[in-house]
């Protein structure tokens, strides 16, 4: 495969926890996967959440310039407006 794979990814897709773990090491690298995000100019889309693992990642990329994308769906509800 010749050239980069940033040259044909431009989104990428990331699900992870809304808090931070009981490792450091974990917000660390969600942080720096973030920073990685930007610097090679890949979009992220994301679970929505402020907090966390996929908070960390998301304010990351988005403060280094990438074009972030929160998705939070909502919960459906049952005809009877059951949970």
């Amino acid at each position: 495969m010749a050239g980069s794979l940033s040259h044909h990814i431009r989104n990428i897709c990331v699900f992870g926890g809304s808090s931070p773990g009981k490792e450091k090491e974990f917000l660390e690298s969600t942080n720096h996967l973030g920073q990685v995000l930007a610097e090679i100019k890949i979009h992220l889309v994301y679970g929505g959440g402020n907090l966390g693992l996929m908070g960390g990642v998301a304010i990351t990329a988005f403060l280094g310039g990438s074009q972030v994308l929160g998705v939070n769906p909502e919960k459906k509800k049952t005809k009877a407006g059951l949970n």
